[in-house]
């Protein structure tokens, strides 16, 4: 099988950054595409419709957020000599890299986990082992560095 298409998961963070780095050598050693996805999901409150009143401002304003920044690491990306696409989702992080690698045909899905174990990895879940279970593609999980 050959890898022409790598979708890299960003979420802007130290150990996304570590994945990305690890990427960007895996692209230019396969002469691969890369394509970066960010998935800017908020997650709201439960409670009834009407008490919950966001301006849609907020929405316009964390989308533009996330496109300036995904804009920036892109051309980070490009300056490394690496062809890169950038996509954002609004979508809760795992099913919007899922579906995101299924759009983009990717071949391997990268990404950053922190390596929580024990109650914060019960607490807190694995946006990487949700991404594992729903993925069609394989996925190359990269440990963040020890704090």
């Amino acid at each position: 099988m050959r890898i022409e298409r790598i979708l890299v998961a960003i979420d802007f963070s130290p150990h996304s950054e570590k994945a990305l780095k690890h990427a960007i050598g895996l692209a230019k050693s396969l002469d691969a595409e890369l394509h970066l996805v960010h998935a800017y999901h908020v997650a709201l409150p439960v409670g009834p419709p009407n008490q919950v009143a966001v301006p849609p401002q907020f929405w316009t304003d964390i989308r533009e957020a996330a496109d300036r920044r995904l804009q920036e690491t892109l051309r980070g990306v490009e300056a490394e000599g690496v062809q890169c696409v950038g996509h954002l989702t609004a979508m809760s992080p795992a099913p919007g890299i899922s579906e995101t690698a299924d759009e983009v045909e990717a071949d391997l899905i990268v990404m950053g986990t922190r390596g929580n174990t024990g109650l914060r990895h019960v607490l807190l879940g694995s946006v990487a082992e949700r991404t594992l279970r729903l993925s069609n593609v394989p996925v190359l999980t990269v440990k963040a560095d020890e704090a």
